[in-house]
């Protein structure tokens, strides 16, 4: 019944078993080999045509073959050496029935360093995959909207309605305020907003990141590339096809890689680093800064096409010390979220708690406010927040007739110098400048008052 099974192959059938790249082998039930591919001849060095007729139980007792006819199951994945072979094989076999009757079975095999060849791409592009599903996902997690943003004051108001207006169009936007003021909020906002709102999110800090290293977190590499690219890399620009791209803190980028940025922006399109291949994008910018850009161009250190490009609608948001009378209304949006923080329930401030947040000019904004809040929650005794609770520092301290050390004033201008003048190389550059200290007296400051780093978030180079 088998050899007939195998006559009925016929040349078609045989024409096909012979152009697989994969060994064959077919035996009848007593382990007699009827066939043999060419690949099995490529593969083994050895004639396939001189294995037919021989038995397989003989000559290969241990191979995937021989386990399923003895076995009638299905082996997977056998790693063995045929006979006559230079190098061990991986097998599948798998047994033939014919009316419920053991008639005989058939082998597939490849090479064992060409399987584990293929599995290492296959492992390798599944890891990148998954690298780049990981970012997109992680992309994706911008939670905020115009309703989370807390405050009824006039001029946030403004802001917010023109952020709504714009997010229904694909217009570059210009978020502009002080370091803690909430841009990277209004950015999410403006971006789950737009009809964008399913595709990606992703956030790129330009001062957290070595100019060095900036070009290729924008643009990707190709492996090979540079010295350590063992493998392809996607770039932020390209990760945010289809979504938003928010480029936070722009005024401390390189002017080398502004004038890259510029062209991605006019024409949408970029090549990775050591990549050949134009990518083309669609992908919506937004940007933040708090520094002063316009002086930064009198500068020469931005360049004045690229504002332009950015500054297509400019909103401007305002510093928590211009609007004091929102502080209650923050304050109730801030506590279910540090409660969860810091694992106890806060009801909220006392009277006097409230007046002694409302009476400081917070020069660190929302997110200072939000640091206060949780120490202060993580000091009280009770569900309520005393006045005694909350630490507030005296570099604020500066009305007319009022007097404080001279370290805490030296504290308070090297902080407002920073945040006027940014914290990249050529802002502390300026920051000195103003203070009349040299670049190397600011660094030894900055060190001593190490407790400035998380106010205005500047980071040492």
């Amino acid at each position: 019944m088998f050899n007939d099974l195998v006559e009925g192959i016929g040349l078609l059938g045989r024409a096909v078993l012979d152009s697989s790249p994969e060994g064959i082998l077919l035996a009848d039930r007593e382990g007699n080999i009827v066939y043999a591919n060419k690949s099995y001849t490529l593969i083994c060095k050895n004639d396939g045509q001189k294995r037919v007729g021989k038995n397989i139980l003989k000559t290969n007792p241990h191979g995937a073959l021989t386990e399923a006819l003895l076995t009638g199951r299905p082996v997977f994945g056998k790693k063995h050496l045929p006979p006559g072979a230079h190098n061990e094989v991986m097998s599948n076999a798998f047994p033939i029935h014919i009316d419920n009757q053991l008639v005989g079975a058939i082998v597939f095999f490849r090479e064992a360093g060409e399987v584990k060849k293929i599995l290492n791409e296959f492992a390798k592009a599944l890891e990148d995959n998954q690298a780049s599903s990981g970012q997109l996902e992680q992309g994706r997690q911008s939670g905020y909207d115009f309703d989370k943003i807390a405050g009824q004051n006039q001029r946030l108001k403004q802001a917010v309605a023109l952020a709504r207006r714009v997010a229904q169009t694909d217009s570059t936007v210009l978020l502009r305020g002080e370091s803690g003021t909430g841009k990277q909020l209004f950015a999410e906002a403006i971006h789950n907003a737009s009809k964008r709102r399913h595709q990606p999110f992703i956030h790129v800090n330009c001062a957290a990141i070595p100019d060095s290293l900036l070009e290729s977190e924008f643009f990707g590499y190709e492996k090979g590339s540079f010295t350590g690219a063992g493998q392809r890399k996607f770039g932020t620009f390209e990760l945010a096809d289809q979504g938003t791209i928010f480029l936070d803190e722009i005024g401390d980028m390189d002017l080398r890689l502004q004038a890259k940025l510029l062209q991605v922006l006019q024409n949408g399109s970029f090549r990775r680093l050591g990549g050949i291949k134009e990518i083309r994008v669609n992908t919506r910018v937004i940007a933040a800064t708090n520094r002063n850009l316009e002086e930064l161009i009198a500068k020469e250190l931005f360049r004045k096409d690229l504002y332009f490009r950015l500054n297509v609608v400019s909103i401007e948001i305002p510093p928590l010390r211009e609007r004091v009378d929102d502080i209650p209304l923050i304050v109730q949006a801030l506590l279910p979220k540090i409660s969860c923080r810091i694992g106890r329930v806060i009801k909220g401030l006392e009277d006097k708690a409230l007046a002694k947040l409302e009476s400081y000019c917070w020069p660190g904004n929302v997110r200072e406010l939000e640091n206060v809040l949780e120490k202060a929650a993580t000091l009280c005794d009770g569900e309520w927040i005393k006045p005694e609770d909350i630490c507030l520092s005296p570099l604020p301290s500066l009305e007319p007739e009022s007097i404080v050390p001279l370290e805490e004033l030296e504290r308070l201008m090297i902080s407002r110098a920073l945040r006027k003048f940014g914290s990249s190389l050529s802002g502390k550059k300026d920051a000195a400048r103003a203070l009349g200290i040299s670049l190397t007296t600011l660094y030894n400051k900055l060190k001593k008052y190490n407790k400035l780093k998380q106010d205005i978030r500047f980071k040492e180079v």
